[in-house]
């Protein structure tokens, strides 16, 4: 089975927000408001396919996770 693709909001310290890539060393893009955070990293994980965007809270805890592309495997039923 493949794996998706991971992106994270994430708060920073300078009171702005980040999208992320899942091992990556620089973020994807910095905004000033979580919403634009949050809209950006589901166009960068809908643009990637099979993806989630994982969302966090300000304090960092987890808030929301989304899923995108169409499972490989989708379980019968």
């Amino acid at each position: 089975m493949a794996n998706r693709e991971r992106f994270y909001v994430n708060p920073r310290e300078d009171g702005k927000w980040e999208v992320t890539r899942e091992g990556g060393k620089r973020p994807s893009a910095v905004t000033n408001t979580k919403d634009e955070a949050v809209s950006r990293g589901a166009k960068i994980a809908k643009n990637r396919g099979y993806s989630q965007l994982i969302i966090r809270k300000k304090d960092g805890t987890f808030q929301e996770e989304r899923t995108y592309g169409k499972d490989p495997f989708p379980p019968k039923g």
